[in-house]
């Protein structure tokens, strides 16, 4: 589950009704909406909010690292919750879903220094596709 509502309140970000219904919406396991999503859900919870204003958290929310923006098929970003937490991506190439794995071993290690070409490498993005089981079957 994320615990994005419990880390913003952690650094003193000013939590108006907007922000707490947008940071609402993201919260949950395997979260990768996208902005338009987000606001679709948000309206539903609170029916003033602006299209810019959730742009406008989301903006905000990567900015302080708290949120992950993502695209895994080249066309709308998405937004992770789960920033705190080391994770790659599984992604059915059918119907879009995506969920957070976390791959045993250390994904740095599988470069080895040959490869680097030297590269300090500080960071790796791994998706995994596939289809999922409503797809295959």
């Amino acid at each position: 589950m994320s615990d994005l509502l419990e880390r913003l309140r952690a650094r003193g970000w000013r939590m108006t009704s907007q922000r707490r219904v947008v940071a609402e919406v993201l919260s949950g396991e395997h979260v990768h909406l996208t902005a338009d999503e987000v606001h679709a859900r948000a309206v539903e919870r609170l029916p003033e909010i602006a299209r810019a204003t959730v742009y406008n958290t989301l903006g905000e929310l990567v900015s302080l690292g708290e949120v992950v923006e993502l695209s895994t098929d080249g066309r709308a970003k998405r937004y992770d919750p789960n920033a705190r937490r080391p994770h790659q991506h599984l992604v059915c190439t059918e119907c879009g879903t995506i969920r957070d794995v976390r791959p045993a071993g250390d994904p740095l290690a599988v470069l080895p220094d040959s490869e680097r070409y030297g590269f300090t490498v500080s960071k790796v993005d791994v998706t995994y596709r596939g289809l999922c089981p409503s797809c295959a079957g």
